[in-house]
Order: C-alpha cells, then structure tokens, then sequence
C-alpha cells in the first residue's frame, strides 16, 4: 500500500463516499436496529475499521488510542468533554486518547463511518518524543484535512507493510499537530526512555499486575513520577494501558471463537462479569454484541451504504 493508496488525489473523500454509497437503499421495510462492525489490515498500533449503527449507540466508553474517522452516511452525534457534537458525512471526527465519549445516529436513518486507531506511542515516535497533540474541537470540515488520511480509509483491507504503517502515522501525527490547540495538555518533562520500559514490562504480560514498586524499579523513579509521565507520554494511566492490553487479548480470542467465560481466565480477568465490565467501558459494547456485531447481517451496513 502506497502513500496516496489506489493513485487518488485531494478527491479522495469524494471518490469514497461514492465508492461506499454504491448499494441501493433497501425498499424492504424500516431499517433493522443493529450494530455492525468490520476491521480492515492493520498493522502493530494500527487499527482500521468500518461501522454501521441503526437504532443502537456505543454506551459512553475510552480507549487509550487516537481515533481519526470520517463520516460517511447519516448523521454521527456523541458527547465529548462535556458537550455534545455532530459529525456530518464527510466530517472527520478526532478523538485524544482516554477522553471518555459515547456515539449513536443523530436521525433513526443511522450513520456509518471509517475511522484509524492509533497508538500514542507511534505517534510518540513520528513527533520525536514530544507531548501528545491535542485536539480540543473533535469535528473537523473535510477541508481542514489533508489527502493522506482519507487515502488510507479508501482500501482500508489492503495490507499495511512496516513503511506503509509509519507513512500513515507521519501523516496523521502532523495532522494532529496541525489542528492541536496552542495550549493541549499541561506540560509534563517526560523521560521517554524511562516510560518506554514501563510499556515494556506491561506489554510482555498484561495478565500480571505489577506493583508499584516494579514500576519504579524499571523507570529508576517515584510512582507518582511514573503515573505522571506514563500519561504524559502515551495519553493514559499504566493500570489503564495493562488492562487494554488485556482486552486486546480478549478480542482475539473472542474473534477465534473462545466463549467469554474461556477469554475471561485467559485474559487474566477475575470472572465473565469483569471481562464484561472492562470491555463495554473500553468499547461501548459488551463482548457478545462485539461479537455479533462482527458476523452481523450484511444488510444493515449496505441500507447504510457503506457494505
């Protein structure tokens, strides 16, 4: 996969929205509530995926990446750092790392939409070790945004080679820069380094909770120094990225076919209850409407247009 994927240009928005918009409306009847969710190729910290909502919502949820998308049919509404927002087809929508928010349709029609998901810390690695971007206004006009990253939603199950992944999270970590507020987050010194082992250590075994003490051991400083320059650094707490990481465990098995009280002791969670409770505030869903939202009826996403 290419820079500008498929040749496309500054159309690339435009070319998309017809691309996806090609299935007829069903005449069949009312639309059908339901939720589904598809996942393009990704790559290490790289998440694409397509989603349908009718007649259903994301209960209020965070997860600990930067999530870019752009609207593609209906009307997009979620409440966000207080206040509620609209996005419009062809608005994009940018969201900071564990910014709680929810997201349904604005009409009973539903709405569809593309969107990246993207680590901190690659976007850590594209900027040189400096803070996180933030985007304080998450809606934004499709003239505010660059070619690259519509690109990239336009094939979204062409494979991302290791180049492709950091060309991608170039143009998206200076798209972030570009529309960041003068003044985003409060200015933290962050050993980059020193929070780069913590992740480490909690990546190699999600499953084990550390204690604090370890946490200091590695990063050579004071918890409060860690918890302090963790989230400075990838935009959320350590206790938060280990638990996520686990949940990335429970969605792979849970995508292979494990029933939930199996992901739950694999994960290392303590019961079905908690691995439940942990992915509706991660995801917005529980992980049997995640599931099903996976192998749901094709019909919902072509009534959408975006099949």
């Amino acid at each position: 996969m290419q820079a500008n994927p498929g040749g496309h240009g500054p159309g690339d928005l435009e070319w998309l929205r017809r691309h996806l918009s090609s299935a007829p409306p069903s005449r069949s009847g009312p639309r059908r509530a339901g939720v589904g969710l598809r996942f393009g190729g990704g790559a290490d910290g790289i998440e694409r995926m397509e989603a349908a909502l009718v007649g259903e919502a994301f209960s209020p949820h965070r997860h600990d990446t930067y999530a870019v998308g752009v609207t593609l049919a209906g009307v997009q509404t979620f409440r966000y750092r207080g206040e509620r927002h609209h996005c419009l087809p062809g608005q994009w929508h940018i969201l900071h790392p564990d910014e709680l928010h929810d997201g349904a349709a604005g009409t009973e029609d539903g709405f569809g939409y593309r969107i990246i998901y993207l680590d901190p810390a690659l976007v850590q690695n594209a900027l040189g070790g400096r803070a996180l971007p933030f985007v304080a206004d998450p809606v934004i006009r499709p003239t505010g945004m660059p070619p690259l990253p519509t690109g990239y939603l336009a094939h979204i199950d062409e494979p991302l080679d290791d180049l492709a992944a950091a060309e991608m999270t170039t143009a998206v970590a200076d798209m972030l820069c570009a529309h960041a507020a003068a003044s985003p987050l409060p200015r933290v010194a962050v050993d980059v380094e020193a929070m780069k082992r913590v992740r480490a250590l909690l990546m190699d075994d999600p499953t084990t909770r550390h204690r604090a003490e370890r946490l200091e051991t590695v990063a050579g400083m004071d918890r409060w120094s860690v918890a302090r320059q963790f989230r400075a650094a990838f935009g959320t707490s350590p206790t938060r990225f280990r638990t996520l990481r686990q949940l990335d465990m429970a969605r792979g098995l849970l995508r292979t076919g494990h029933r939930p009280a199996e992901v739950a002791t694999a994960a290392g969670f303590a019961d079905q209850a908690h691995l439940t409770r942990m992915f509706k505030r991660a995801y917005g869903l529980t992980p049997a409407a995640w599931s099903a939202a996976l192998g749901i009826d094709v019909g919902i996403g072509l009534r959408l247009g975006i099949g």
